[in-house]
């Protein structure tokens, strides 16, 4: 039998945060209608801790508060032992959640800092000489640009290799017309049609990064 009480006190958290039907907190907390269902029937007892703080975050209130609101007198009267361990219980996966929340964002960060680390390593080479070769294309505007073009080519190769990237075609290739492969960059052509590649793309495994731009001949 439903309690009217908790069944009210329900309904005004719901309208607090903007729920308006049972079925609606049902699926913002992702738990089932039966679950509220004890809950109304004031049989918080029966309910699991998880299922709980489910309903505390989507109500956005303390979870305590949560235990206290839909409590009976008697089930505070009788059990306070019970509800002392649930609220223990509730503090605990409390301390757990924030522990493993600190986990994932240290481990984060050891991810981004070894894959920075690791691309680093793979564009040394560029790092070190490029400035001075850029320095010297100022200093000296008659530098043949053919041979500041392996500062940045072998180690973005590097890169790309390193990266399961490559390229779908080189600039300047002729071959059959993919639209799946290929953008025209003007004209039309039809699918198997020659075409010229004007700017490479590029695939990572069996994925598509970038189609490669291409112009009819």
């Amino acid at each position: 039998m439903l309690n009217i009480d908790f069944t009210q006190k329900l309904q005004g958290l719901m309208q607090r945060v903007g729920i308006s039907s049972f079925k609606a907190l049902s699926g913002a907390a992702a738990v089932s209608e039966y679950q509220l269902l004890r809950l109304r029937q004031g049989k918080l007892e029966q309910m699991r801790v998880e299922v709980l703080l489910k309903l505390s975050l989507v109500l956005q209130m303390p979870l305590s508060e949560l235990v206290v609101t839909f409590s009976t007198a008697e089930l505070l009267q009788n059990k306070t032992a019970s509800i002392q361990e649930l609220l223990q219980e509730i503090a605990d996966l409390k301390t757990e959640y924030q522990r493993s929340q600190l986990q994932v964002e240290q481990q984060r960060e050891i991810l981004v800092e070894e894959f920075q680390q690791s691309t680093l390593q793979l564009l040394e080479s560029l790092l070190l000489q490029w400035p001075t070769a850029a320095q010297k294309a100022q200093e000296n505007p008659q530098l043949a640009a053919v041979k500041i073009v392996p500062l940045v080519q072998k180690p973005l190769e590097k890169l790309l290799q390193a990266w399961g990237v490559e390229a779908i075609a080189p600039v300047g290739a002729e071959l059959p017309y993919n639209p799946q492969l290929h953008q025209l960059m003007e004209g039309t052509s039809q699918s198997g049609e020659t075409v010229k590649v004007r700017y490479t793309g590029y695939l990572q495994g069996e994925k598509l990064l970038y189609r490669a731009k291409v112009s009819p001949i």
